[in-house]
C-alpha cells in the first residue's frame, strides 16, 4: 500500500498531473487549460495527492464568495483508484474551505457518475439542484415577438419586486436557489442581485402589469465564442419561459454575442420551452451537492 499524502500542487507537478488526466474522456480533458489560473488563484487551492511521491490525484477549491466554496476538477489517476485518495482529496479540500471562512461547500458531477455521486454523499453532501446545458446561435429570421411580449432590463428600482417574486416562486427552491457562471454555482442573494442589475445583466418579463418571469445572465468568451451565459430563467408558466428563451436568443445581435448558453434547471416545462426555441442540449444532466460547513 503506497504512502497517500494530500499537499498544495507545486508547478513541477504539472506534466504528471497532466498524463494521467490524458483519457478522462474521450476528447481528454480541460486541466491543462485551467492548470496555471488553479495553481495561482489566491481565492482558491490546487491540492495534489501523491503516492510514494508521485502526484496522482488533484482537485481543485474556489471561494466564490466570502462564504461560498466550489469543489471542482477532481481526477485520480486509473492505476490508484479505489484506495481513498479521492476521499482525502476532498477531505483536504472542506477542511481549507473552513479555514477561509467558507458557511457552504457545493460541486457538480454528471447524474451517471455513481462513484462521485456516492462519495459526495458519503460526506454529508446533499443534492439540492439538477441541471442540463443547452445552447442555441443567434436567429437567422425576423424576430416575430410583439413588444409586448419582450424582456425589459431590470432596474435598481425593480429589486424589491424580484426578490418577492423569487420568494413565491416555484422554480426557486427546485433549483437551490443557485445561478451558473462557468460551470460553478452561486447563491442568489440580493447582493447577487444588485450586482447583476448594475451590470445590465437581468431581464425581467412584465405581462398583465406584474413580473411574470426572470432571467439572470452575463457575456462571457468560452472557447473562442462570445456568448450571453444564461445562469437562471423562471417564469409562472412555461410560456413565459419560452418568450425569455426567445427574446434573449433575439437580442444577441445588439448584444455583439453569438450564441446563448444557458444552465437549465431539469424541469419538464423547462425543456420544453427552451427546445421548442430550437434550444439544443446533449441530454447530459448534472447534480449539484451541498453541504454545511458550520
Amino acid at each position: 500500500m503506497p504512502h497517500i499524502e494530500v499537499r498544495p500542487a507545486q508547478p513541477e507537478d504539472r506534466e504528471a498531473v497532466l498524463a494521467f488526466c490524458a483519457q478522462t474522456w474521450e476528447w481528454g480533458d480541460y486541466i491543462d487549460r485551467v492548470w496555471d489560473d488553479w495553481l495561482h488563484n489566491p481565492q482558491g487551492l490546487l491540492l495534489v495527492a501523491t503516492a510514494d511521491g508521485e502526484p496522482c490525484g488533484i482537485t481543485h477549491l474556489q471561494m466564490l464568495t466570502k462564504t461560498d466554496a466550489w469543489l471542482e476538477g477532481l481526477r485520480v489517476d486509473p492505476a490508484y483508484r479505489r484506495q481513498g485518495i479521492a476521499r482525502a482529496l476532498n477531505e483536504a479540500a472542506l477542511l481549507e474551505a473552513m479555514r477561509r471562512g467558507a458557511v457552504y461547500a457545493r460541486l457538480a458531477t454528471e447524474s451517471g457518475n455513481t462513484a462521485s455521486r456516492r462519495l459526495a454523499e458519503s460526506m454529508h453532501m446533499r443534492q439540492v439542484s439538477a441541471f442540463a446545458n443547452y445552447s442555441v446561435p443567434q436567429l437567422t429570421t425576423s424576430p416575430r415577438r410583439t413588444v409586448h411580449e419582450q424582456t425589459q432590463l431590470a432596474t435598481e428600482a425593480d429589486l424589491d419586486e424580484i426578490i418577492d417574486y423569487l420568494n413565491v416562486s416555484n422554480i426557486f427552491p427546485l433549483t437551490g436557489g443557485l445561478y451558473y457562471a462557468g460551470f460553478k454555482a452561486y447563491p442568489i442573494t440580493a447582493e447577487l442581485l444588485e450586482e447583476k442589475i448594475a451590470a445590465h445583466n437581468i431581464y425581467l418579463l412584465r405581462r398583465w402589469d406584474r413580473l411574470d418571469g426572470l432571467a439572470i445572465t452575463e457575456p462571457r468568451e468560452e472557447h473562442q465564442e462570445q456568448l450571453l451565459s444564461l445562469g437562471y430563467i423562471d417564469g409562472t408558466a412555461i410560456e413565459a419561459i419560452s418568450l425569455i428563451a426567445y427574446d434573449l436568443r433575439r437580442r444577441l445581435p445588439e448584444l455583439g454575442l453569438q450564441r446563448v448558453r444557458a444552465y437549465a434547471p431539469d424541469l419538464v416545462l423547462v425543456h420544453d420551452a427552451f427546445t421548442g426555441n430550437e434550444y439544443a442540449s446533449d441530454g447530459t444532466i448534472f447534480y449539484v451537492y451541498e453541504r454545511g460547513l458550520v
